[in-house]
């Protein structure tokens, strides 16, 4: 199984991707971890990302996704904000992907933001991020105002069901 913790940043995707990782007893990535130092210097300068700067990284991706598939699966945290990124991160699995994409409120999100320390993105990229970010229909839309380990909880008992 291969879930993808989606969203815009501030919205916990890493923390939550890890407590969800743990809970499956599957490997973790940050999808983070994954830019070129030329994303993340754009970024670390407040300039938003445009396709042409995140197509590799999300076919970079894909391909880690299609290698996680033919093991045991995993748990990826990744912005994945428009339908056609999450085309390509699908591109080369074979069986459905799990969306699950946090959402929270401008100033919950922007708060959040201003008091993380150590971190690349620049807050005033937000907006560009809220105005980008699309939801599909084979999304799970989760608020993030709960803590992180009820959002797995809720996680956990959707991935139960299905």
């Amino acid at each position: 199984m291969i879930v993808i913790v989606c969203g815009v940043s501030g919205t916990g995707k890493s923390t939550v991707g890890k407590l969800l990782a743990e809970a499956l007893q599957l490997p973790f990535l940050d999808a983070d971890d994954f830019h070129p130092q030329s994303n993340v210097q754009k970024m670390q300068q407040g300039i938003a990302l445009d396709d042409k700067d995140r197509q590799p990284w999300l076919e970079t991706i894909a391909i880690e996704l299609a290698a996680w598939e033919s093991l045991s699966g995993g748990v990826l945290a990744c912005s994945a904000l428009k339908a056609s990124y999450r085309e390509t991160l699908r591109s080369k699995c074979k069986k459905e992907i799990r969306w699950i994409i946090l959402h929270g409120s401008t100033e919950l999100l922007t708060q959040r933001l201003s008091s993380r320390q150590g971190h690349f993105f620049d807050p005033r990229l937000l907006s560009s991020q809220l105005n980008t970010l699309e939801v599909s229909d084979d999304a799970w839309v989760i608020d993030v105002q709960s803590s992180p380990d009820e959002i797995v909880k809720t996680i956990l008992q959707g991935l139960a069901r299905n």
